[in-house]
């Protein structure tokens, strides 16, 4: 039986390209996947999934008020699908996974998403909570705070590296704007030591 998976974690680590990986592998056993990210964000290219590594592929893009179920149902219906993978999905709408839901129930294909678990300020993306709550697989991607410890957390920095404690949910930016903390910090506002800021630089 097909499943939906949510591999959660904090910036940088790894998600896009643990994905484009899944991707590799369904692909290279003559499988066809569908690869959606969402079209806010624009850091690799509009409708280009990329990683700190280098690595990248084309791929549609959703918005809000699109109907994700029925672009699977028709693609499924021209060309089989193996897998659908679907990156940065806290920016689904709590519908749109319902609806990668529906696919993986009624038409069989696991459905792979990838996305962050929360904001800036501690709180859940609508598209996460919906995937929480949802989804039949949940999997943390590790990465780690400067101190050492497991990060499950982000803070954004201004131009100037400080930390910000007001404004939108959705800020697009990578490690010009945003830290992985250990709760700890994150609570603390602890970058960490001055010279970790050289990153920003």
């Amino acid at each position: 039986m097909a499943k939906v998976y949510f591999n959660y974690s904090a910036m940088n680590a790894g998600k896009s390209t643990n994905l484009l990986q899944a991707s590799h592998n369904y692909r290279e056993r003559g499988m066809h996947t569908l690869l959606l990210t969402a079209a806010l964000d624009d850091r690799a290219g509009i409708g280009k999934i990329g990683s700190r590594i280098g690595l990248n592929a084309e791929a549609e893009t959703y918005r809000q008020g699109d109907d994700l179920w029925a672009r699977v149902e028709c693609q499924h219906e021209a060309e089989p699908l193996g897998c659908v993978l679907v990156d940065e999905a806290q920016f689904l709408e709590e519908a749109q996974v319902w609806q990668l839901c529906r696919v993986a129930d009624r038409l069989g294909i696991p459905v792979m998403c990838f996305g962050l678990r929360t904001d800036f300020q501690g709180k859940l993306f609508p598209g996460s909570a919906a995937l929480l709550a949802l989804a039949d697989t949940l999997r943390e991607i590790k990465t780690i705070c400067w101190c050492g410890r497991k990060a499950t957390m982000v803070v954004r920095l201004d131009g100037a590296g400080r930390v910000l404690e007001d404004g939108d949910q959705v800020a697009i930016g990578g490690e010009d704007r945003y830290v992985s903390l250990c709760r700890r910090h994150w609570d603390e506002r602890d970058i960490g030591p001055s010279n970790q800021l050289k990153i920003f630089l």
